[in-house]
C-alpha cells in the first residue's frame, strides 16, 4: 500500500532541499511513499523557487529576501492561487497557516533562522526531519523538549547524525544511553586537511570554498574547511541522544563513506557506511519508520580500496575545544557559539577578517558573553544577538579588504 504524506520543504533552493524533491520523485515513482508538496520556502532564490512550486504543484510559497524588487518579481510571476509569505518571518508565517498534525517537515535553512519554524512545526504536530543543525546548537533545550511533549519525531538529515540514529535503532526504539560508551562523528578533513597553519593563515575564501568531497553552500562550506560544522554537530548530537561532551569524539576520514561509529559499553563498534550522496539520509528521515528502494548512489565494495581514519589536529582546528566546552557550560552557550560564527563567517566571505580569525573570534564570544537559560526563545534570541553584535563590534575594520 502507498503511504501518502503532506511535505513541507524549508530551505528547498538548497543542495537539501533540491534533493529532497528528486527523492520525493523517486519515492513517488517506486510506489511506496506519495508526497504532496504543501509547501516550500526558500532564502532569495525567488526564479528557482517559483519554478519547483509550478513543478511540484505547490500553492503555498515562502521567500525570506527582503528585497522589494525580489518580492515585486516573484508576486508578478506567481499564479493568482498562489498564497505567497515574504520577509525575514514568512517561513514561520507558512508553517503557522498551513502546518497541521502529521505533516512532515523538513528543516534545511541556513542557520538560526529555522530555529521558529521548527519550533512551530512541532507545536502543530508536525513530524520534523532535521537538516538544519543550528536548531538544535541554538535551541537544543526549547525543541526538543516541545518534541517530547507534542509527542512528535525528529529524525536527523545530516549525514552524521543520520548514521547514529541508525546504529542506534533497535526495533522501533533507541538503544539506551546507558548501553553507549561513545559516539563518533566523522569529518572529511575539508580543503586544509593537509594544510599548515601558516597556509591556513592565508587562504582565501576560493581555498575555503574547495570542499574535496561535498558539495555545498558557501557556509556550511566554509564551516566544513574550519571544522566549525563538527563542533556543530557535536552540539546537535549532544541534544539528539542526550549524550555528555565527553562522550562525543570527532576523527578525520577523508574518504566520507563511514559516516559515524557508535561504540556500546562491551565493545562492540557499529558504523554506518555508504557514498557521500545526501539523497540517503533525506530518504531514510523522509520514510522513517520504513525504509524504500535507493534513490541514492550505491556502494561500489569492488572499486573500494582502503579507509583512512586520523585525530584532528587541535591547535589547526580549534572549533572542536569549543564545542565541548560550550555544551558543559550549557544554557544559551549554543546559540553564542552558534551566532557568533555566522557573524564571522559572513565577515570571511566579505573578505573582512582572515580565515583563522572565524575560531578566535567564536571563543572571544564565548568568553566574553555570560550564558543565561535557555528556557524560552527570547533568552535563545536574545544570546544569538548579542553573539553577533560582539563579533561585529571586535572586527578590525581600519584595514584593507583581504585578497579573495
Amino acid at each position: 500500500m502507498t503511504l501518502r504524506r503532506r511535505l513541507f520543504i524549508l530551505g528547498s533552493t538548497g543542495s537539501i532541499g533540491e534533493n529532497a524533491l528528486v527523492v520525493a520523485k523517486h519515492l513517488a515513482a517506486t510506489g511506496s511513499t506519495t508526497f504532496e508538496i504543501v509547501g516550500l520556502a526558500a532564502g532569495k532564490n525567488w526564479s528557482r523557487l517559483l519554478q519547483q512550486a509550478k513543478e511540484s504543484g505547490t500553492i503555498a510559497i515562502a521567500l525570506a529576501d527582503e528585497d522589494a524588487d525580489a518580492q515585486a518579481a516573484l508576486r508578478a510571476a506567481c499564479s493568482p492561487s498562489t498564497q505567497l509569505f515574504c520577509g525575514p518571518d514568512a517561513a514561520l508565517q507558512l508553517i503557522q497557516r498551513h502546518a497541521r498534525r502529521g505533516d512532515l517537515v523538513l528543516g534545511a535553512m541556513v542557520g538560526s533562522a529555522g530555529v521558529a519554524p521548527i519550533l512551530a512545526a512541532i507545536e502543530a504536530g508536525c513530524d520534523i526531519a532535521l537538516a538544519n543543525k543550528e536548531t538544535l546548537v541554538a535551541a537544543g533545550a526549547l525543541v526538543i523538549a516541545a518534541a517530547k511533549r507534542v509527542g512528535v519525531s525528529i529524525v536527523p538529515v545530516d549525514s552524521e547524525h543520520s548514521a547514529i540514529f541508525q546504529c542506534l535503532q533497535t526495533g522501533d526504539t533507541m538503544c539506551p544511553t546507558s548501553q553507549i560508551e561513545r559516539i563518533v562523528l566523522t569529518a572529511s578533513g575539508g580543503p586544509f586537511r593537509r594544510a599548515s597553519l601558516r597556509q591556513m593563515q592565508a587562504a582565501t575564501l576560493a581555498d575555503a570554498l574547495n570542499h574535496p568531497t561535498w558539495s555545498m553552500g558557501s557556509k556550511v562550506t566554509i564551516d566544513s574547511a574550519s571544522m566549525m560544522n563538527k563542533a556543530l554537530e557535536m552540539i546537535e548530537a549532544h541534544w539528539l541522544f542526550e549524550l555528555p561532551a565527553h562522550q562525543i569524539d570527532v576523527i578525520v576520514h577523508p574518504q566520507s563513506i563511514v559516516h559515524s561509529f557508535v561504540e556500546f559499553i562491551d565493545g562492540s563498534v557499529l558504523a554506518q557506511m555508504s557514498p557521500p550522496d545526501m539523497k540517503l539520509p533525506i530518504q531514510f528521515a523522509m520514510t522513517f519508520p520504513e525504509r524504500a528502494i535507493r534513490c541514492a548512489t550505491p556502494l561500489n565494495w569492488q572499486t573500494l580500496r582502503g579507509l583512512e581514519f586520523e585525530a584532528v589536529d587541535h591547535a589547526r582546528f580549534p572549533a572542536i575545544a569549543l564545542a565541548s566546552r560550550a555544551i558543559q557550560r550549557g544554557g544559551t552557550s549554543g546559540a553564542i557559539l552558534n551566532g557568533a560564527n555566522e557573524a564571522a563567517v559572513e565577515a570571511f566571505i566579505q573578505c573582512r577578517i582572515s580565515f583563522v580569525e572565524i575560531a578566535s573570534l567564536v571563543a572571544g564570544a564565548l568568553e566574553a558573553i555570560e550564558a543565561t537559560p535557555a528556557d524560552n526563545l527570547d533568552n535563545v534570541l536574545r544570546a544569538d544577538a548579542r553573539a553577533r553584535a560582539w563579533v561585529q563590534a571586535n572586527v578590525v575594520t581600519d584595514r584593507l579588504p583581504l585578497k579573495q
